[in-house]
């Protein structure tokens, strides 16, 4: 599956899998229908790094769902 273009079945797939990535507890806050289509991109870029890096430290996990907060709508 390419993730490239912007929809909101991509949207879902890629918020999905930060949220298990990112080990979030409570996944009503990465709801796929609470983020912005239009940030699409950076949201991306963010799934992008968190698979490059792998393993993240407590502090890398805070950053990217307070990073995360910012495209919500």
């Amino acid at each position: 599956m390419s993730l490239q273009e912007p929809n909101q079945e991509n949207l879902e797939v890629i918020i999905n899998d930060m949220a298990e990535k990112l080990q979030v507890v409570n996944r009503s806050l990465m709801d796929p229908e609470d983020y912005d289509l239009n940030k699409y991109e950076e949201i991306k870029s963010l799934h992008d790094i968190i698979e490059m890096k792998g393993q993240l430290s407590v502090s890398e996990i805070q950053a990217f769902v307070q990073e995360l907060g910012q495209y919500r709508k």
